[in-house]
């Protein structure tokens, strides 16, 4: 991965607007992130051709919420996305420790190669090791070059 740029910090307020968006399914409280993430795309990645891939939920996690809250807030851009990921299920990422975070298995497939720079967008940066895990696999495939776009960073 080449860098990460978040948004917002994770503190108890934005603690309790995710609890509300993405695991209470509030989907409709996604709107107040609309244009913060555009204009921060804007001055971000003005001059950057990049492709947006949103990182994926496994099918069973995206069934239970109702939405992939990457793909909500990749949908925002103003460029379309590419979903060319899929994700294994597995147990939630909230749920394990900081080391089972980082020392996981890669859970994402690549359901075809992108050969131009990629800006992956997910809702949170934890320990960064999803990016990572997303990241890694696009660039074995071809991808000369891997961004993050993150909402918030923890």
């Amino acid at each position: 991965m080449t860098c990460n740029h978040s948004i917002y910090a994770y503190n108890d307020f934005m603690q309790d607007v995710i609890a509300k968006w993405k695991y209470r399914g509030d989907y409709q409280l996604g709107q107040i992130f609309k244009q913060p993430l555009i204009d921060a795309f804007s001055s971000l990645f003005v001059n950057k051709e990049v492709v947006i891939v949103p990182v994926p939920l496994s099918e069973e996690r995206t069934l239970e919420r109702g939405f992939n809250q990457a793909k909500v807030l990749a949908d925002f851009l103003p460029d379309s996305s590419m979903e060319v990921l899929k994700r294994v299920h597995g147990e939630k990422q909230s749920k394990k420790s900081r080391n089972e975070r980082i020392f996981t298995n890669n859970p994402f497939i690549l359901t075809r190669p992108i050969e131009k720079p990629v800006l992956l967008v997910d809702d949170i940066y934890t320990t960064g090791t999803t990016i990572r895990h997303a990241a890694g696999l696009l660039r074995k495939h071809g991808t000369p070059k891997v961004y993050s776009f993150t909402l918030i960073r923890g």
